[in-house]
């Protein structure tokens, strides 16, 4: 039997423009990571990595569902996707407004025949899935919005192994901030969110680089033809180093080995998982571990 693991990042960047100090952000993800371990014991891998981003995404410190970044009109858009190596399917929502979880959306749409929706078809589906209406926009948001504050990245995201050898993944974004409207993000793409038999990836950064370099279908793809995951990822990052591109991830595979990592200067990224753990970023990342955050 598998040894169940769950991993969760919070973004890298996804703290502009915020007091909270690191302590309080480890903080949170940690109690994030307790409840859904919780799930992933008792309902396995997929049921865990949805409980963990809509808990990210009730959380308005961080970039995703209440407390999502507004592109330049004003508004909130949300982007989010799902897999799981049981079936292999993708599923995903990009642009949803005025829902407070749009991983519930992908989730749903995962039962559909069209697995990802967009824009005003994806707010009527969640409509016809009596999802009920929500406003993201926070007071701290707004702010931001009127003062023309723009950023890169921001994203919230998990990665499971449950006991039956299941990996799921999913990621959850509101975007840059002052993006065109209807820019779409990496986060429901296969590039930003991935998992297969062999390992599974969620994306944070630059999404634009991201999905250029097809980066958590690219590692998961090398994992799936025998490529250890700490090399698959070293090497997808050593390419996009070569172009200079900025992202950070949290991968897991088959084994239950975790890599959180990233390439170029994403500012900080914060990820956590339950128990003792370590990992190596560069100078400007943090990673909370059960001791709290270390640089």
């Amino acid at each position: 039997m598998t040894t169940p693991a769950l991993i969760v990042h919070g973004g890298a960047g996804a703290m502009e423009h915020t007091e909270a100090c690191a302590a309080e952000i480890a903080a949170r993800l940690h109690a994030v990571v307790d409840a859904a371990h919780a799930t992933l014991v008792g309902a396995g891998a997929r049921a865990a990595v949805i409980h963990a981003v809509a808990l990210l995404e009730d959380d308005p410190l961080f970039n995703a569902g209440t407390g999502a970044k507004l592109q330049a009109d004003g508004v909130a858009r949300l982007s989010a996707a799902l897999i799981d190596s049981s079936d292999g399917v993708f599923s995903g929502v990009i642009n949803v407004e005025r829902v407070s979880n749009p991983v519930a959306v992908a989730e749903r749409l995962s039962r559909e025949r069209h697995h990802v929706l967009a824009a005003d078809g994806a707010n009527a589906f969640a409509r016809a899935q009596g999802l009920p209406e929500h406003d993201p926009v926070t007071p701290q948001r707004q702010r931001e919005w009127r003062e023309a504050r723009r950023g890169d990245t921001g994203t919230v995201g998990a990665v499971a192994l449950d006991a039956g050898g299941v990996l799921a993944a999913a990621t959850s974004t509101g975007g840059v901030g002052h993006e065109h409207p209807g820019r779409v993000s990496d986060s429901a793409t296969v590039a930003g969110t991935y998992a297969a038999r062999q390992a599974g990836v969620s994306m944070t950064g630059i999404g634009e680089q991201i999905v250029s370099h097809a980066a958590a279908a690219r590692i998961v793809v090398r994992c799936e033809d025998g490529m250890a995951l700490a090399d698959a990822v070293a090497r997808s990052l050593d390419e996009a180093s070569r172009h200079d591109w900025r992202f950070g991830l949290i991968a897991l595979d088959a084994r239950g080995a975790i890599v959180a990592d990233q390439v170029g200067d994403v500012q900080t990224m914060f990820a956590a998982r339950r128990g003792e753990w370590s990992t190596s970023f560069a100078e400007a990342s943090r990673v909370a571990h059960a001791g709290g955050p270390t640089a």
